[in-house]
């Protein structure tokens, strides 16, 4: 085994709950399943990540008339509010932070449209596609989008299972982190951009540029940032050594790596975005 293959399963526990797969299994629970069972195994896990603890939340409180705090999470912005509309549960959905700046649909017709004319939404995140799935959509796309794959395979995992798989480990993230150690290990990168959430990392490591991923991936501009031109600017920021100043994880988790890398010194205003999507980043970082 190499060194860096043995330092990446060290760092196992310290790769964070993948949380696109956790927050589809857990709303099939919701709606399908027994709620409680996700609550325990969410209750039984440490280190959640924001978007997960406002899931948690959600499912705890869903028989209460109380409002539905998603946080910062556009997935359970677009998720919980196509459940309402389908439903038509009337609930409050509660929103902070750079969500309350981002564009997002609002037109409850949607709830009756084909997938593909929802991948159309709010610069073609697969969210509001997915949420149809999720509530029951059986069409399944040829070639669909990397996130809607995803939902295709929780649906197909929590309905052919009689004990699903609610949990597990965040392959992004962990093919980040692999390929991170591993070019700190051998100063070689081997990394293959899969979906929007790489776009960050393989632009500071030069796997791939701003026009690519603005053809792949055009729902980049409607994150936390504009995620194209947030990791430019924010790069650009760090070699002058001026303080990175963005609010969005996975450009300050990209950024926080190239730097170590490059052994440069680099500020960050807000350090504690990182828990959005990976709660012990700097632990890992440091580990």
């Amino acid at each position: 085994m190499s060194r860096a293959a043995s330092q990446i399963n060290g760092d196992d526990k310290l790769i964070p709950l993948d949380k696109s797969w956790v927050i589809r299994m857990s709303i099939q629970e919701l709606l399908y399943g027994d709620r409680m069972r996700a609550i325990r195994q969410l209750d039984a896990q440490t280190d959640l990540s924001d978007d997960i603890k406002a899931l948690r939340e959600i499912l705890g409180q869903w028989s209460t008339s109380q409002a539905l705090n998603v946080g910062e999470s556009g997935t359970l912005l677009r998720f919980f509010t196509f459940i309402n509309w389908k439903q038509k549960l009337g609930k409050e959905i509660i929103m902070r932070g750079t969500l309350l700046h981002r564009p997002i649909n609002d037109n409850p017709s949607v709830i009756e449209w084909s997938q593909e004319r929802l991948l159309t939404l709010d610069n073609g995140t697969s969210q509001w596609a997915s949420a149809a799935v999720l509530c029951g959509d059986q069409r399944r796309l040829k070639e669909p989008p990397f996130k809607l794959n995803t939902t295709y395979e929780a649906w197909h995992s929590w309905h052919a299972s009689s004990s699903p798989e609610l949990l597990r480990r965040d392959k992004t993230i962990e093919a980040q982190a692999h390929a991170f150690r591993l070019l700190q290990q051998t100063g070689e990168l081997h990394f293959i951009p899969k979906q929007a959430e790489d776009f960050p990392f393989a632009y500071m490591f030069g796997c791939m540029g701003v026009k690519q991923g603005e053809q792949l991936w055009p729902s980049l501009i409607g994150h936390e940032s504009n995620r194209i031109t947030e990791v430019v600017e924010m790069k650009r920021r760090a070699e002058m050594g001026k303080p990175v100043t963005s609010r969005d994880h996975r450009v300050v988790q990209a950024l926080a790596m190239w730097s170590r890398f490059h052994k440069k010194r680099v500020t960050f205003t807000y350090p504690e975005a990182v828990t959005k999507s990976w709660p012990r980043f700097w632990d890992w970082l440091d580990a």
